[in-house]
């Protein structure tokens, strides 16, 4: 297992993954990006929370912000962006702080509840990636969503835990072959950042080399 970091795919790419596969690949192997409303709102509420190395203490809650995690078995990183930490005597120890503490991660999300389970996705990944930095077990973290104001309490399943396992398994895969997908045109191509990038309608007809090469000619 490779686990130099500079090859892990980053933990946010489920998101994107689960929404389009080649939204994925062009965000995150060919490098390219163009923001929409929706990237522009979800960027503003995580400014409310990404505020790297700031701890608070409140009774027997610590709460720590951007902290960075990682999982060596999936081979993935990225930001939690709260960490909740609540004392607990079946809980692990925290570096500077005493006593020990159960760890609960918190993602902040735009919008409402989905109704599929991407949040959910995505948050077992960092309960995962916290499990293995923190040698403990992390058995529920939260969602909280900007336009109710309101956190969901969503409990970490043995299930969705494979779920994560199997889509950065295919994320793995098209990473190492360097392979965008073909698109998949739908409803939610339309709300895609990369809409004119990928260019869906005219893609879903031709190829990306034919499209390359007829633009070459004219």
């Amino acid at each position: 297992m490779d686990n130099n970091e500079e090859n892990f795919l980053m933990l946010s790419g489920i998101q994107h993954f689960q929404f389009c596969s080649r939204q994925w690949a062009l965000i995150h192997i060919e490098q390219q990006w163009e923001e929409n409303v929706k990237t522009i709102e979800g960027q503003e509420v995580h400014k409310k929370v990404d505020d790297p190395f700031q701890r608070e203490k409140r009774g027997k809650k610590l709460i720590v912000r951007a902290m960075p995690i990682k999982s060596n078995e999936l081979q993935i990183n990225g930001i939690c962006d709260v960490v909740e930490f609540i004392e607990d005597l079946n809980g692990v120890n925290i570096y500077g702080m005493e006593g020990k503490y159960l760890a609960y991660p918190v993602e902040y999300k735009r919008g409402k509840p989905k109704k599929d389970d991407v949040d959910i996705l995505q948050l077992t990944a960092q309960a995962m990636c916290l499990e293995e930095m923190l040698l403990c077990e992390v058995d529920k973290g939260y969602l909280f969503y900007d336009e109710t104001k309101r956190r969901v309490e969503i409990k970490i399943t043995d299930e969705h835990k494979e779920k994560v396992k199997n889509i950065v398994k295919q994320m793995q895969e098209l990473f190492k072959r360097q392979y965008t997908p073909k698109v998949k045109t739908g409803k939610f191509c339309s709300n895609c950042s990369l809409e004119k990038i990928c260019l869906p309608t005219m893609m879903s007809k031709r190829s990306v080399k034919s499209y390359i090469e007829g633009m070459i000619k004219e």
